[in-house]
């Protein structure tokens, strides 16, 4: 059953409760390996399903538009003074609602309509926010998008040199949604120096990994931070803004009232708890663990025959390319989710298959840490995922791998889940 338990919820209207208590047995029999999802710990549940939901704090902490902030204040300075000390950062606003917003409040504080901006492309693992033409980011700023190599998928550092100083961007990008390389914030940060323009990171994949130092930080780099708080920092869902104190009041208009009205209390809290766990030393011990258990998934599922773009991982994210299987990504990832696995399917660099129907797979391996699995569970990980890939179309094969799965995730606990008799 959910843990916190719901015994009032399922009174009032049983069949929400139902599907609650349906999603938690899901999250808790299944493999999960959607790279931007993971578990919060039970403390954070229970923070943001508190009375904090009640209240309206528009402003920020001692500059309120609504009173009765004597315990929202103190919440809020919390969080923040926590990002602070998690990320070793000047400035943080722990108010934007998720990462698109907080993305969003970049431009806002920056740019002005028209102005250039500088970002990865989505099909080559960059966001939609970082300028690509459906968003909003590449619709009113004039978006400069830069790519990966073909021959190995990284990113081209001279390449982006060489298209900024050709086109001087205002505002540079760096960080995606399915990057599984390290970050060199170093060598943007030179490119951004020289051309004059402001480098903002979106550490919201790899934030967790940063705060537990297994992953250089943009710290000093990059002029602006933004990230989600849940994916590899295992808050909720939310965001947040850091940055130098230059930007600090430029980012804090733009975030409100420039973007939204009152922040979601609740939220703050949970973002707090999450941070102070994230200072907690087996917090490091975690997310070193999420790389140890990327990089031997990926190596398990090299030698089985897949292609991986960029022929591994140096983070918590594997990109599978099927193209040389002859078999799309969607139909795979529905199997694997027959099969007990939940994944996405992705979009891989040079793609000549549609956005809907990519040829690619993306796996991350926050939420399979947080449960307790290890590097030497991958080989066989990787071994359900070939044989649910490869029998697409057995429904015998498909369940007896998901009953396989479900035997195996019921040794390792879940926060926020209970099994019956327990």
């Amino acid at each position: 059953m959910h843990e916190p338990a719901i015994p009032t919820l399922t009174a009032a209207d049983p069949e929400i409760a139902g599907l609650i208590e349906s999603e938690a047995e899901r999250q808790h029999d299944k493999i999960r390996l959607i790279a931007s999802e993971n578990y919060v710990s039970q403390a954070v549940l229970e923070a943001t399903g508190t009375v904090l939901t009640n209240k309206y704090s528009e402003g920020y902490a001692g500059k309120r538009y609504y009173e009765g902030q004597q315990f929202i204040d103190p919440i809020e300075e919390l969080a923040i003074q926590r990002a602070k000390d998690a990320f070793g950062v000047e400035h943080a606003n722990v108010q934007p609602y998720s990462g698109s917003p907080a993305n969003l409040a970049i431009y806002l504080a920056l740019l002005e309509p028209g102005d250039t901006m500088m970002g990865l492309a989505l099909p080559m693992g960059g966001h939609l926010t970082h300028g690509w033409s459906v968003s909003a980011t590449g619709k009113w700023f004039r978006s400069v998008q830069y790519s990966v190599r073909r021959e190995d998928g990284r990113i081209d550092m001279n390449e982006v040199r060489d298209l900024a100083r050709k086109e001087r961007p205002k505002l540079i990008f760096c960080g995606g949604t399915a990057v599984p390389r390290t970050i060199d914030f170093p060598a943007f940060a030179e490119i951004a120096r020289e051309v004059g323009a402001v480098l903002a990171a979106d550490i919201a994949h790899i934030a967790g990994l940063i705060a537990g130092g297994a992953h250089p930080s943009p710290v000093g780099h990059a002029d602006i931070i933004s990230t989600t708080t849940h994916k590899t920092l295992r808050g909720p869902r939310g965001a947040m803004l850091m940055s130098t104190e230059e930007y600090a009041k430029d980012l804090d208009r733009a975030v409100f009232p420039g973007l939204q009205g009152g922040p979601h209390n609740h939220t703050t809290a949970g973002i707090a708890v999450a941070l102070k766990e994230a200072s907690a030393p087996e917090f490091s011990t975690y997310a070193h663990g999420i790389v140890a258990n990327a990089q031997a998934l990926a190596e398990s599922l090299g030698e089985l025959g897949y292609d991986l773009v960029t022929g591994g991982t140096d983070n918590h994210l594997i990109l599978i390319d099927l193209t040389s299987k002859g078999l799309g990504g969607k139909p795979a990832a529905q199997a694997l989710d027959a099969a007990g696995i939940e994944l996405n399917y992705n979009s891989v660099p040079f793609d000549t298959r549609k956005p809907f129907d990519p040829s690619g797979l993306r796996l991350g391996a926050a939420a399979i840490t947080t449960r307790g699995l290890t590097p030497d569970q991958m080989p066989q990980l990787a071994t359900w995922i070939d044989e649910a890939i490869s029998n697409q179309d057995d429904e015998a094969t498909l369940g007896r791998i998901a009953g396989e799965i479900k035997e195996l995730m019921a040794s390792h606990p879940m926060p926020g889940y209970a099994p019956a008799g327990q």
